[in-house]
């Protein structure tokens, strides 16, 4: 039986959303587990393995990049690709010198089989999956400074946006049952996480694959106490009334919502096959507001969508101007390969954008702003991070970022804060008596 060289370090590097860093997270402690030595990436290793996203052709561009830094403080290591852009286009990854081998979507949580030898390759080895074929769901989890930590509930999507390569790279919608997703949520609190994030590429659509729902799963976990339940990114169609009631009574859930919009015309809702209308998003956004006075909700936009008129972006515009939320997350469009989308024509120049994309994430910022303005000489419950040249830093239970005067002490605790003034892009703010 093969035994691993104790001295060997290895190091990571991930893309895109908060589920690649939990599967980095786990792919890593079974790497330790198995002797390996984990370091950060910018230090020198003996292996990196960088852990891939797909969704805009800037992350295609990071990977090479972070290739070739780890080639630069380690020319004789081994190189492991893996994650979404692996899945998709492997034999264009096995192409960039010094890359040895590349991981499919049902390889990379077995990654340690596949370091027997670490040997630099001539040609690099690819091994891959089809997508079709996987019907698994491997758990996973990853924690944050000791206080925050994000837990895989769901993989894969069943949903056919025109734009989108996630279902082509995760495959199908699945999700475990319940009662191990309880499991894996007790054993997060026992291990000191005051904040659990529930993440995966649709969670609305947890327990499809079974007769469970997420608004059941929701039920369950906000029985157990211990620790603050944050959940991530929610499809609006999947954000039904009892949830939002549901939130706005629960003692553990946290008054914080990320809702993609994607975009306020509906001919652009329409081409890019979303399963709402801008008048359901906003008829959700009334509501929360209405329900949870104190929400902060987070927004994914993209600009610059095939065909995308001056009219069509003045929609979104008015419609986020007018919306009651907390700050945007701008994505200039970006051809994907395979993509329905990237057949239509009239593609938008990219100038424009750019200057869509700046004009929103302006808007955002003054969005940010007010909302945090508004909470100005009012007190709410931070969760403490980090401390830094005196200072503690963390997020409010509604997503503000908070610095405040303080002993390193409370660090991983939970306090009362008053926020006192709006600094940039966070409030400054004293612990409560």
């Amino acid at each position: 039986m093969f035994s691993y060289n104790v001295d060997l370090k290895v190091a990571f590097y991930t893309l895109g959303c908060k589920l690649n860093f939990a599967e980095s997270s786990i792919i890593g402690s079974t790497l330790q587990s198995k002797g390996f030595e984990r370091v950060d990436f910018d230090q020198f290793a003996d292996i990196y393995i960088i852990n891939t996203c797909s969704v805009t052709e800037s992350a295609d561009k990071k990977c090479r990049k972070a290739i070739r830094n780890a080639l630069s403080k380690s020319p004789n290591a081994f190189i492991v690709v893996t994650g979404c852009y692996a899945q998709l286009q492997p034999k264009e990854i096995a192409t960039i010198p010094g890359v040895d081998l590349v991981l499919g979507a049902d390889k990379k949580f077995n990654l340690d089989e596949y370091l027997n030898d670490i040997s630099k390759r001539k040609n690099s080895e690819i091994h891959s999956c089809d997508i079709e074929s996987i019907d698994y769901f491997f758990p996973a989890f990853s924690t944050y400074e000791r206080t925050r930590a994000f837990l895989k509930i769901q993989d894969g999507c069943d949903y056919n946006c025109s734009y989108c390569t996630i279902p082509m790279a995760r495959g199908k919608s699945r999700s475990p049952k319940i009662k191990k997703t309880i499991f894996e949520f007790e054993s997060l609190i026992n291990k000191g996480a005051r904040e659990i994030v529930l993440t995966g590429v649709n969670i609305g659509d947890f327990g499809s694959n079974s007769n469970e729902t997420f608004f059941d799963l929701l039920k369950e976990l906000d029985k157990i106490g211990g620790a603050r339940i944050r959940i991530s990114s929610l499809e609006p169609n999947l954000l039904t009334d009892e949830i939002i009631y549901f939130i706005s009574e629960s003692n553990s859930i946290v008054p914080h919502l990320h809702l993609p919009l994607q975009s306020g015309s509906d001919s652009i809702l329409k081409r890019m096959r979303r399963r709402y209308s801008s008048d359901y998003y906003f008829s959700r956004i009334e509501k929360l507001n209405n329900l949870i006075p104190d929400i902060s909700i987070g927004v994914d936009i993209i600009v610059g969508f095939p065909e995308e008129s001056d009219d069509e972006f003045n929609q979104t515009h008015t419609l986020l101007s007018n919306a009651k939320v907390s700050y945007f997350h701008v994505f200039n469009y970006s051809e994907r390969p395979s993509t329905d989308a990237i057949k239509f024509k009239n593609k938008i120049k990219p100038k424009i954008r750019q200057n869509r994309g700046k004009e929103l994430r302006h808007l955002s910022e003054l969005k940010k702003k007010i909302f945090y303005e508004s909470f100005i000489g009012k007190t709410r419950s931070v969760l403490f991070e980090r401390s830094r040249k005196g200072n503690l830093e963390g997020f409010s239970d509604n997503y503000i970022r908070v610095s405040t005067p303080g002993s390193s002490d409370l660090v991983g605790t939970i306090q009362n804060v008053r926020m006192e003034m709006v600094g940039s892009g966070l409030v400054y703010g004293v612990i409560a008596n």
